[in-house]
């Protein structure tokens, strides 16, 4: 029985692969594995480990409030350790994160082979780029989310034969999870939808140095604005994440319009979409999973600068002005044709079939596959 270990470290990651996840639990040909590290084990940010339904296998604290090199260095050596211990036939890994890289790592070094989700991909304003391609080279199976993607993987020397175009997990969630009603959602979030709502996430851009003062420009086009609620979720764990908490609860606390969260869970965050008139910010989310609600998204800044976007995704500079005109365009055009480039079917599905049945005999030994 072929042992699949799927490691998570933050909401949004295991979101996006919540079915994946839930389909290799119940999958009676697999033992299944599943260790939470991160950000799921911080209070700071949520204490999201409580949001995982299946069961965990082995949680591993990787102090992820301390410097970041200093969670990587604990992820390299209590994941080695970890997988002496669980020995899993092959591991699954999402994304970018440097917390990811340090999994990838432990497992390359025990000879484990990887299946790596979401590669290829291009975030020219952020360290991620250089993380995500560092895990394709580490990694022996690819599952990207549009064809350039795959290409691209391809590019970094990979065999074909090994990377497959099987569109975005979390675009596929938007399709097949129930989502909320908004009297129900409204209830659980304690809020109430208004003539125009935003949805805002904002994480810290690591390749350049003023993301407090592009925060402070998005809050100054927030406060123009009338008639309208606002949602904002916390950033992620990277450097410089601090200031832009303590700027959301100082706004949070001095509008009653605004109402900020931890975290929402993958089904309220999703659930919410539905209902607002755009996504502010510079998350991925904005990029992947929004134009599939055909609700604008409002991308501010470099952070996600080189990913493929739909025709609802809206560019603008960080400053308070492009900011406001962005969102007062966002309220007044039509995005009913938007088309997601991310969308094919049985994505999930799919990937489980692939992990399934490729022969992992001598996977680790890759040869550099050169483009003619």
């Amino acid at each position: 029985m072929r042992k699949i270990c799927v490691v998570t470290s933050t909401r949004a990651e295991y979101g996006i692969m919540t079915r994946l996840i839930e389909n290799l639990y119940q999958d009676k040909d697999i033992n299944f594995q599943l260790i939470a590290t991160g950000m799921h084990l911080s209070k700071k940010f949520g204490h999201t480990i409580d949001e995982i339904t299946q069961p965990i296998t082995k949680k591993i604290d990787i102090e992820i409030e301390k410097e970041p090199a200093h969670s990587l260095a604990l992820t390299i050596e209590r994941f080695n350790e970890a997988f002496k211990e669980l020995n899993p036939d092959i591991i699954v890994i999402l994304g970018d994160r440097y917390e990811i890289m340090g999994v990838a790592q432990a497992a390359m070094l025990n000879n484990i082979p990887i299946a790596h989700i979401h590669g290829g991909e291009t975030t020219e304003g952020a360290i991620d780029e250089a993380i995500r391609h560092s895990i394709t080279k580490m990694s022996h199976l690819h599952f990207t989310s549009c064809e350039e993607y795959r290409k691209r993987v391809i590019q970094l020397g990979e065999n074909p034969e090994r990377v497959f175009n099987v569109g975005s997990l979390g675009v596929e969630n938007i399709k097949k999870i129930p989502l909320m009603k908004k009297e129900e959602l409204e209830k659980s979030l304690d809020f109430k939808f208004n003539k125009h709502n935003l949805l805002v996430t904002f994480h810290p851009v690591t390749l350049e140095s003023n993301s407090d003062e592009q925060f402070k420009e998005m809050l100054g086009a927030l406060n123009e604005l009338e008639d309208t609620n606002i949602i904002i979720t916390y950033p992620n764990s990277d450097s410089g994440n601090d200031e832009i908490i303590k700027m959301i609860k100082d706004f949070d606390n001095s509008h009653d319009n605004v109402k900020s969260y931890t975290s929402l869970g993958m089904k309220r965050y999703l659930s919410t979409i539905q209902y607002v008139d755009a996504v502010v910010g510079n998350s991925s989310s904005g990029i992947l999973e929004v134009p599939s609600f055909k609700v604008a998204t409002i991308n501010i800044g470099n952070r996600q600068k080189g990913r493929i976007q739909a025709n609802s995704v809206i560019n603008c500079k960080p400053n308070k002005e492009e900011i406001l005109n962005a969102i007062r365009d966002a309220q007044t055009k039509d995005f009913s044709e938007t088309k997601s480039p991310y969308e094919k079917e049985e994505t999930a599905d799919n990937i489980l079939k692939i992990l399934k049945e490729t022969n992992l005999d001598k996977i680790v030994k890759k040869c550099f596959y050169d483009i003619i």
